[in-house]
């Protein structure tokens, strides 16, 4: 389309149609994300696409602008309103206050109601262009000190910067938003929570307020049903329950105490992932948790991950050591161990590795966001080849994990480098090269909803995730496949083989990690299953109920017969009625229940109910045994979960 004249991507939405232009939200020109109301670039081709609710970008767009109807009604509602951030986060949006008014859920409806009015008052999201020095000027007229000082040190290379208005409401902001409040079919608040200007704990202490928005009430009403139902799974409150695991403030904030019956899971899980290695090719190697600052500062971790990571430890005065942030540079060293010949390549090492990060105590959360934890790391040494090969069993294996724990539902996104970030560590060709070959490899796999997402690889390499969507629909980010030409270079750690030609090559280096780390998949795993886990997970397996204890010693027999065969087996022998040891072993979600009366002890047989399928009736102990231990070879996994009432 050509134009004689300045034109908005509104204008030319409404050159198309009407109900375009009504449904047009913002746009993209160029790849950039703009207000509908903004004039395209007048010289050359420029290349535009509408945003509208069905656009991925859309509901991130409407959550923005609803953060900004929020904090309006609150300076409405509240006088002496200092603003300081207000972004969307998953799921919603929040923005943080420094205010005398002390906001309480009790608050909620009111805000919400102040909210109601100003979109039914309609005024326009209206943006405005400002040089810095009267940006300043202007903030400081309104009295907005924390926005002066984001100006002056946040944002002092910014000689033009942008406001929004609406109505009586101006916020430093770069936007973009939706042309009018009328957009915001349905929102609500969620929460109120400390913060810190800028996430210092050394700065002012703010209050974080907050919501979620979504585009028709049909939506919120199914996020809301879909939160009450995430309650009911909580790991942090069914591992408590459930006994698995704790997390006490004399050991420390983030490091997880396993509890017998969660290191049962745990123990399995890794059972389970060794055999695999060892049926894959890998080595397995143990290494310390420990290492010289110098190693960490050879493979860039150090200072890279220095806003997150305890501090060194001074062992010999000059001479500091440092928890490690990831397992790579001591595989790294084990590879050096010795010179490589190309005829040990592939050379698969793995380890069940610990690591520390000393992260924010806000953002610690169960077993999800720990200070301490175990990965389920492998490094591949490998030449330039064999990438393509190795990287391809990475992925088939992180699919044959996720498969076989139930996660049948993920979709793969690629992390690619930001060719404008200085955050990368190597040179362009080797990240093109990386990447490229990355690509190839899952195309050819066809991986289910392959994305590219720039700017997302680690700093040393780009990186295939797989985010999987639980038995709810909520996305987890869990296994990764790293590849990296930049560990093994010459600027880093100068690894070497020889060659066919008995000359020196250089490896090509895959990082991977099914799991990502045990104490966040068991944490979203409690969830998926509720609690509920299969039989070849499940901490305590087999329950053995007696009727009555006339039948004790029968059922004794019954569970040291299933104990030899390698069950984790329980018995109730008290004298409490079969319906509440049924009841009670239903909340402690035991798969298998074995019920022993007077008929089961003079025919020898026992009577199996399920956890989930009821009473299965009457079967010799052999037959249930054998039941059993089917389901537990081929990992079964039953449809229908089942969650505590």
């Amino acid at each position: 389309m050509e134009f004689s004249q300045p034109v908005s991507p509104l204008e030319v939405a409404g050159t198309i149609g009407s109900g375009l232009a009504k449904a047009t939200l913002a746009a993209k020109v160029n790849g950039q994300l703009v207000d509908a109301q903004s004039l395209l670039p007048t010289e050359g081709e420029v290349t535009l696409e509408l945003i509208t609710k069905k656009s991925p970008e859309a509901l991130d767009i409407l959550r923005h602008s609803t953060a900004h109807l929020m904090a309006r009604a609150v300076m409405r509602l509240f006088p002496g309103v200092q603003l300081a951030f207000g972004p969307t986060v998953e799921n919603g949006f929040y923005y943080d206050f420094a205010m005398e008014h002390s906001l309480s859920e009790a608050d909620f409806a009111k805000i919400e109601a102040e909210m109601e009015k100003l979109i039914r008052e309609g005024d326009a999201f209206e943006r405005l262009e400002k040089p810095r020095a009267e940006a300043i000027a202007l903030l400081r007229d309104l009295g907005q000190t924390l926005k002066v000082e984001h100006l002056e040190e946040g944002l002092q290379e910014e000689e033009q910067v942008s406001f929004y208005r609406q109505g009586e409401f101006l916020d430093l902001c770069r936007g973009p938003h939706i042309p009018s409040p009328k957009f915001i079919g349905a929102f609500k608040l969620m929460s109120v929570a400390g913060a810190y200007w800028k996430g210092d704990a050394n700065n002012q202490q703010l209050q974080r307020l907050y919501g979620t928005a979504f585009f028709d009430k049909k939506d919120l009403k199914e996020y809301l049903t879909l939160l009450e139902e995430a309650k009911k799974r909580d790991h942090r409150v069914l591992g408590k329950q459930l006994e698995l695991f704790t997390i006490d403030q004399r050991v420390g904030s983030g490091l997880v105490l396993w509890l017998p019956k969660g290191a049962i899971i745990r123990r399995q899980l890794e059972n389970f992932l060794y055999d695999e290695l060892m049926k894959r090719g890998y080595q397995v190697i143990y290494t310390p948790v420990v290492g010289r600052v110098g190693l960490y500062m050879t493979s860039g971790h150090y200072p890279y991950y220095a806003d997150s990571q305890f501090p060194p430890i001074e062992v010999d005065k000059g001479d500091p050591y440092l928890l490690r942030p990831m397992n790579c540079p001591h595989h790294v060293t084990v590879y050096q161990n010795r010179p490589r010949s190309y005829r040990e390549l592939p050379l698969r090492l793995a380890e069940f590795g610990n690591v520390y990060r000393f992260e924010q105590s806000g953002e610690l959360s169960g077993l999800t966001r720990v200070r301490g934890f175990t990965q389920d790391d492998a490094h591949i040494f490998c030449t330039e080849e064999q990438v393509a090969e190795e990287f391809r069993k990475c992925l088939e294996m992180t699919q044959f994990v996720l498969q076989t724990l139930g996660f049948e539902n993920y979709r793969v996104r690629l992390s690619f480098r930001d060719p404008q970030s200085d955050k990368y560590v190597g040179d362009a060709s080797t990240w093109d090269k990386a990447e490229a070959a990355l690509e190839s490899v899952c195309r050819e796999l066809n991986l289910p909803d392959l994305t590219i997402a720039k700017g997302e690889a680690a700093f040393y390499g780009p990186k295939a995730d797989f985010v999987v969507s639980d038995c709810i629909g909520r996305e987890w980010q869990l296994g990764t496949v790293q590849l990296d030409y930049n560990l093994p270079s010459e600027n880093r750690f100068d690894l070497s083989y020889i060659g066919a030609d008995n000359q020196p090559h250089r490896p090509v280096m895959i990082h991977r990690a099914p799991f990502g780390s045990f104490e966040r998949f068991i944490g979203i795993l409690i969830e998926h299953f509720a609690g509920a886990f299969p039989l070849w997970l499940a901490p305590e397996q087999v329950r053995v109920l007696v009727v009555s204890q006339k039948y004790e010693d029968y059922a004794r027999q019954v569970e040291n017969q299933l104990r030899e065969a390698g069950l984790r087996v329980t018995g109730d022998y008290r004298s409490e009625k079969i319906g509440a040891k049924i009841r009670e072993a239903q909340l402690q979600l035991i798969p298998y229940m074995l019920i022993i009366g007077q008929r089961e002890e003079e025919e020898q047989n026992v009577s199996v109910r399920d956890r989930i399928e009821g009473d299965l009736g009457s079967m010799t102990l052999e037959k249930a045994l054998e039941k059993f231990q089917k389901e537990i070879r081929e990992k079964v996994i039953k449809k229908r979960a089942e969650t505590q009432k």
